[in-house]
């Protein structure tokens, strides 16, 4: 199975870093193969632009030359795995960018009817499956009573647009779990990804 692991963490030496070393160790582990994105590394500008927004429902040509490889690769994926951690109970800004920019229409649904009007259709009919792993500074309370945003949108918009339930590794409070805490969570992410 080809799958598209996507990270979202500035850091190289990040707790959040060794998840995506990890997730990308067990997948290959079980024979997949890896299409690793670091949004970081990579450079990818978050910033919808005033061209692609203009152009968004005209497909194909809402895919700029800038977007159109990163819409090639999730379209190539029979999987997705998205590393990131939890920022001000939201995505980090580059993460949320990239959904903006390459989840468009074309690539991620299509509105029966035409335009911007008639039945969101999902597109990514290719993707079986999907994981995110992420990390959160708060405990599991008080994230509960926030509503827990992260992983309602991921659990919802996972299931609207790729017809599947996602897998959702959580590691909260990560600011006071103990370094034993912290490598048996990265096991579990081997371990996890390794049967996905």
């Amino acid at each position: 199975m080809r799958v598209h692991v996507i990270h979202a963490h500035p850091v190289e030496t990040s707790f959040n870093r060794a998840l995506y070393g990890a997730a990308i160790e067990g997948l290959k582990s079980a024979g997949h193969e890896v299409d690793a994105l670091n949004l970081y590394d990579e450079g990818f500008s978050p910033v919808l632009t005033r061209e692609e927004r203009l152009n968004y429902h005209d497909v194909p040509g809402n895919l700029t030359p800038a977007i159109k490889p990163y819409a090639d690769r999730l379209q190539a994926a029979d999987a997705l795995v998205v590393v990131h951690p939890v920022w001000n109970y939201g995505y980090p800004a580059i993460l949320k960018g990239y959904f903006d920019r390459v989840f468009v229409p074309g690539v991620s649904f299509i509105m029966e009817g035409g335009g911007d009007r008639g039945r969101l259709v999902p597109c990514l009919t290719n993707i079986k499956k999907v994981a995110f792993v992420t990390t959160y500074g708060g405990n599991r309370w008080r994230t509960f009573v926030m509503g827990d945003p992260p992983r309602r949108i991921a659990m919802r918009w996972g299931w609207a647009t790729f017809r599947t339930r996602p897998k959702y590794l959580a590691l909260y409070d990560m600011n006071n779990v103990s370094p034993a805490g912290l490598e048996g969570f990265l096991g579990t992410v081997r371990s996890e990804l390794a049967r996905f």
